[in-house]
C-alpha cells in the first residue's frame, strides 16, 4: 500500500502470528511489556478512536493508576510507531487511535477480503492471503490472564480469523486444479483449523483416492471415526463419500469399510445416498449472558436461544438445527464457527445479551456466512427491562425477522448470479423471488418461470407453489392478464402449495390472497389467521390481514397489522403496501392529513406499482394537497395512460364507504 511519508514507507504490522513490526523490511524490535503490544494490537484491529476508559477497562484489572498507565503505554508506541513528522499515535481529549494509512497489517487485509467476498477473490488473491496467515494463531503468545476483558476479546477475534483462515483455504482449493502439489498441504492446515468440517474430510479422502492412495485414506478414515465418536458425532458421511471416492477414481466396489469403534470393529455398510432438495441451513447458538456476576450460560440466554429456534423453525422458509444440538455444543464449549462446520450448515447466528444498570437488556447478535467466513448481518438491540418476557419478546421478534430477512436476501443475491440452466430447486425459487419483488409484467413473467422450474425440480417443495401463485394474483390484481382465468391459476398454485406442505405458513397466505381474489373474504381471513397462527414473526401475514381489512373491514384492524408487519420486517419488499394499507384504513378513518403522509411514502418506494401511486394520489387529494395529487396524476398516466378510478376499483374490493371516498378524490383531482 503507497504511504503518504517517504520517510515512513514499507511499515508493515503481523498480527496473524506473533505480533511483528517492521520498516522498510527491518524489523522493529517492540517494548517488552505485554500490556504495550496488546494496546498496539488492539488499537490497530479496532480501526477508529475508542475512549481512554474503554481501554483502561480492557487491560487493566483495577490498577492504582490505570490512566497513567495508559498513558505510560501510548508514550512507548509512539517510540515504534511515530515518524520523523508523522505522527500515529493520535490522543485527542478521551479518544485514542493508530493513523495506520500507509501501512500493512495483514489482519486488516483478511478483513476487507471477507467483507468484499473470498468466493469473488481470484485464486492468486487467495493464495495470498493463506500465505498471510501461516500456521499461527492471531496474536499468539499474547495472553494476559490477569486482564479477562482482554482474554475475552482475543479469545473471540482468534475464533473469527481461524473461520477466516478456514474460509480461505476452502475457496482457494476450490479454485486449484484437481492434481495440485499443494492440495494436500493446504486439506490438512484446513483440518488443522477446523477438525470437524465434514467438507474438509471428504476433499481430503476424495484427494488421495484420486492419487491412489487408498491406504492413507483408509487410515485417515479409522483416525477421523475415533475422533468423530469421542466427540458424539455422526461419521457415517465421511465413511460413504469415502466409498464413493474408491469407486470414481480405483474402480472399487463399494464394499464395506472396516474402522476402530472403541474395542470393536464396526462395518460402515453401503447405503443409498437419495440426492435431498437443498435447503439454505442455520444453527442458533445459545446466547451468552455477560453481565457481571451472572453464570455465562442459562437463564435469559437460553430463554433467547430457545424462543428464537423456535420461531425461525416455524416459518419454514429454511432448515434450522434443533435446540437440543445446539445446547450440547454449547456445553462441550465449540465456538459458534466450529459447531456451523461441525454440523455443515450455510449459516450460523450468535450473540450474548448483558443487563446494564439502570434496569435496560442490551443484545448483540451477529449472523455469519459459514463458507465465506463473512458477516451478513450485525445487530444490537436494547430495551428497558421492566417486563422480562414482553422486552424478550420483541426482541426475539426483531432477531428472528432480521435473520430471515437477511438469510433471504443472500440466498436470493447468490441464486442471480449463477447460471439459470445449474440452478437447483431451491435457488430457482429465490432467483423467483428476485423478479417477482420488482413488480413489473416482464419481471413477473421471469418470476414465473424460475417458480415453475423450482416446482418441477421439487414438487414437494412449498414455498414456489406459493411464489407462483403471487404471479399469478399480480396478474389478476394489475391487470397483466385475463381477470378470471388468473384467479384460478392463483387459486390451484396456492393449493398445490398446501398440499406439498399445510404447515408452511406461505402455503396459507398465498391461499388467503387467492380467496381473497374470489371474493371469499371471511375464507380469506381465515387462511390468513392460520398463517399467523403458524408462525406469528411471518409478517406477510399480518400485512395481507391488512391489505385486506383496510379495504372494507375493521379500518383500525388494518392500521394495527400495518404496524405489526413494519414492525417485523421493516426492510421488507413489500413495504409499500404496508405503508398503503395504512394510508387507506386512514382514509376510512376520516384522518386525510395522517392518510396523505402515509401515502406519498408508500408511493416513494423504489418498486411502488401504479395502484399505490393512485392511493397516494386519493389521499392527498382529499387532505387539500391538490397540486401533489395532480402531479401524482399526471405520473401515473405517463406510466399506464388511460388508467382510471374504475381501474383502481375493479382491483380492489373497497366497502361502500370506502369507493365513495375515492370517486370523490378523483374528482377532486379531475376539478
Amino acid at each position: 500500500m503507497p504511504t503518504d511519508q517517504p520517510a515512513d514507507a514499507g511499515l508493515v504490522l503481523r498480527l496473524l502470528g506473533p505480533l511483528t513490526l517492521s520498516r522498510a523490511g527491518a524489523p522493529v524490535p517492540l517494548p517488552p511489556s505485554r500490556k504495550v503490544r496488546a494496546l498496539l494490537a488492539y488499537l490497530a484491529l479496532a480501526g477508529h478512536s475508542t475512549t481512554r476508559s474503554h481501554l483502561c477497562e480492557l487491560l487493566w484489572d483495577l490498577p492504582s493508576d490505570p490512566r497513567g498507565e495508559l498513558r505510560w503505554c501510548l508514550s512507548k508506541l509512539r517510540t515504534v510507531l511515530d515518524g520523523p513528522g508523522r505522527p500515529r499515535v493520535l490522543a485527542d481529549g478521551d479518544g485514542v487511535a493508530l493513523d495506520l494509512s500507509g501501512c500493512r497489517v495483514d489482519a486488516l487485509e483478511v478483513r476487507a477480503a471477507l467483507q468484499q467476498g473470498v468466493g469473488a477473490l481470484p485464486a492468486s488473491r487467495l493464495e495470498g492471503l493463506a500465505a498471510l496467515f501461516g500456521d499461527s494463531e492471531f496474536l499468539e503468545g499474547l495472553d494476559l490472564p490477569r486482564s479477562p476483558a482482554f482474554e475475552g476479546w482475543l479469545l473471540a477475534e482468534r475464533r473469527r480469523f481461524r473461520a477466516a483462515h478456514a474460509a480461505v483455504l476452502e475457496h482457494w482449493l476450490s479454485a486449484l486444479p484437481p492434481d495440485s502439489e499443494e492440495t494436500l498441504p493446504a486439506l490438512e492446515r484446513w483440518l488443522a483449523i477446523a477438525p470437524f468440517d465434514r467438507r474438509a474430510h471428504e476433499k481430503l479422502l476424495e484427494a488421495l483416492a484420486s492419487r491412489g492412495r487408498l491406504r492413507e485414506g483408509e487410515e485417515h478414515l479409522a483416525a477421523t471415526a475415533r475422533q468423530y465418536e469421542a466427540e458424539g458425532q455422526d461419521w457415517a458421511p465421511i465413511g460413504r463419500a469415502w466409498r464413493a471416492a474408491k469407486s470414481r477414481h480405483a474402480g472399487g466396489s463399494g464394499s464395506t469399510v472396516i474402522v476402530t469403534s472403541g474395542a470393536a470393529l464396526q462395518p460402515v455398510m453401503p447405503q443409498p445416498n437419495p440426492a435431498v432438495a437443498r435447503r439454505a441451513s442455520l444453527a442458533v447458538m445459545p446466547f451468552t449472558d455477560r453481565t457481571p456476576g451472572v453464570a455465562l450460560r442459562g437463564g435469559l440466554g437460553d430463554g433467547m436461544a430457545h424462543d428464537v429456534i423456535t420461531r425461525l423453525a416455524k416459518l419454514r422458509s429454511m432448515f434450522v438445527i434443533a435446540e437440543g444440538t445446539m445446547f450440547a455444543l454449547a456445553e462441550r464449549r465449540v465456538d459458534s464457527h466450529d459447531a456451523a462446520r461441525r454440523l455443515d450448515v450455510d449459516y450460523v447466528a450468535s450473540g450474548s445479551l448483558r443487563r446494564e444498570p439502570g434496569g435496560r437488556l442490551s443484545v448483540s447478535v451477529q449472523l455469519v456466512g459459514t463458507r465465506s467466513a463473512q458477516v451478513v448481518w450485525a445487530e444490537e438491540f436494547s430495551a428497558p427491562l421492566d417486563d422480562t418476557f414482553g422486552v424478550l419478546d420483541e426482541i426475539g421478534n426483531r432477531i428472528v425477522t432480521s435473520i430471515a430477512h437477511h438469510i433471504e436476501v443472500a440466498e436470493r443475491n447468490r441464486a442471480v448470479l449463477k447460471n439459470p440452466n445449474s440452478l437447483d430447486a431451491w435457488e430457482a425459487h429465490h432467483r423467483g423471488l428476485w423478479h417477482m419483488f420488482r413488480f413489473d409484467r416482464e419481471d413477473n413473467e421471469q418470476a414465473r418461470h424460475f417458480f415453475q422450474t423450482a416446482v418441477r425440480l421439487d414438487p414437494t417443495f412449498a414455498r414456489p407453489h406459493a411464489g407462483l401463485s403471487f404471479t399469478h394474483f399480480q396478474d389478476a390484481f394489475l391487470g397483466w392478464r385475463e381477470r378470471g382465468p388468473a384467479i384460478e391459476q392463483a387459486y390451484r398454485a396456492a393449493a398445490d402449495g398446501l398440499m406439498a406442505d399445510e404447515h408452511d405458513p406461505a402455503s396459507h397466505w398465498a391461499l388467503g390472497r387467492a380467496m381473497w381474489l374470489k371474493d371469499r373474504q371471511d375464507d380469506a381471513l381465515r387462511e390468513l389467521r392460520e398463517a399467523i397462527e403458524l408462525s406469528p414473526n411471518f409478517a406477510l401475514g399480518h400485512y395481507t390481514l391488512a391489505f385486506v381489512h383496510m379495504q372494507s373491514g375493521d379500518a383500525q384492524a388494518a392500521i394495527d397489522e400495518a404496524d405489526h408487519a413494519r414492525a417485523l420486517s421493516p426492510l421488507d419488499p413489500l413495504l409499500f403496501g404496508m405503508l398503503a394499507s395504512r394510508a387507506i384504513a386512514l382514509l376510512r378513518l376520516g384522518r386525510y392529513d395522517e392518510a396523505a403522509e402515509w401515502g406519498a411514502r408508500s408511493a416513494a418506494r423504489p418498486n411502488a406499482h401504479v395502484h399505490i401511486r393512485a392511493i397516494a394520489m386519493f389521499c392527498l387529494a382529499l387532505a387539500g394537497r391538490t397540486r401533489e395529487a395532480g402531479e401524482y396524476a399526471a405520473a401515473i398516466q405517463r406510466a399506464q395512460p388511460g388508467y382510471g378510478v374504475e381501474d383502481f376499483l375493479t382491483a380492489f374490493k373497497m366497502s361502500a364507504d370506502g369507493e365513495g371516498l375515492v370517486r370523490k378524490a378523483a374528482k377532486i383531482v379531475q376539478a
